[in-house]
C-alpha cells in the first residue's frame, strides 16, 4: 500500500518552530509581510514554476500582495486571487506534489497581508515543497523532519535578515 501524502511537512510543537512562532510574535506586520513575500518569492516560488512554466497563478498572488501593501488594490481582489487563481493551481496539482505544495505556500504568504499567522503556513507548505522537489514521495519520514527542520532555520534566518536590514 502507498504511503498517504502529506500536504505540509513539519512539526508545530518542534522547538526550532517554537522558536520561530516567539520571533513572529515579536513583529509587527510589515516584517511579517515583507519576509513571508521575500521567502516564497526567492525560495518556494522557483520549485512551482520548475514544474509548471507559464503558469503565472502563484506570482500573480504575490503581486497582488505586494500591491495590497502598496495601496494599489484593496484585499478582496488580492483574496479572490489568492483562492481562484493560487489556490486553484495547486488543487490541478495533484500528480505535481512538489508544485501543489509550492502553490499552497505561495497562497500563505500572499494571505499574510491580512492575517499574518498564514506565515507559519509558508513554513509548513514550504517545507513540503522542498522535500517534495528534493527527495519525491517515497522517502522516510526522518528525512523529510531533517529537509523541514533546514526550512525551518532558513526561514528563521531569511526573518533575521529582514529585521536587521529594517533595524538599520
Amino acid at each position: 500500500m502507498p504511503k498517504k501524502l502529506r500536504k505540509t511537512l513539519g512539526d508545530v510543537n518542534a522547538p526550532h518552530v517554537t522558536a520561530l512562532k516567539n520571533l513572529i510574535n515579536t513583529q509587527n506586520k510589515d516584517i511579517i509581510c515583507k519576509w513571508c513575500l521575500g521567502y516564497a518569492a526567492e525560495k518556494i516560488l522557483p520549485i512551482f514554476e520548475k514544474y509548471c512554466p507559464g503558469d503565472g497563478r502563484p506570482r500573480n498572488a504575490l503581486n497582488a500582495a505586494y500591491d495590497y501593501l502598496g495601496g494599489k488594490i484593496k484585499f478582496p481582489v488580492v483574496k479572490n486571487i489568492i483562492l481562484n487563481e493560487c489556490h486553484a493551481a495547486a488543487r490541478e496539482l495533484d500528480a505535481v506534489p512538489a508544485a501543489q505544495a509550492a502553490a499552497r505556500a505561495v497562497g500563505q504568504s500572499a494571505s499574510a497581508v491580512h492575517t499574518p499567522a498564514h506565515s507559519l503556513g509558508v513554513l509548513f507548505y514550504g517545507a513540503a515543497a522542498v522535500a517534495y522537489e528534493r527527495v519525491g514521495i517515497d522517502a522516510a519520514e526522518e528525512i523529510y523532519a531533517k529537509i523541514a527542520e533546514e526550512v525551518c532555520f532558513d526561514y528563521t534566518n531569511a526573518l533575521r535578515a529582514v529585521i536587521n536590514t529594517a533595524i538599520k
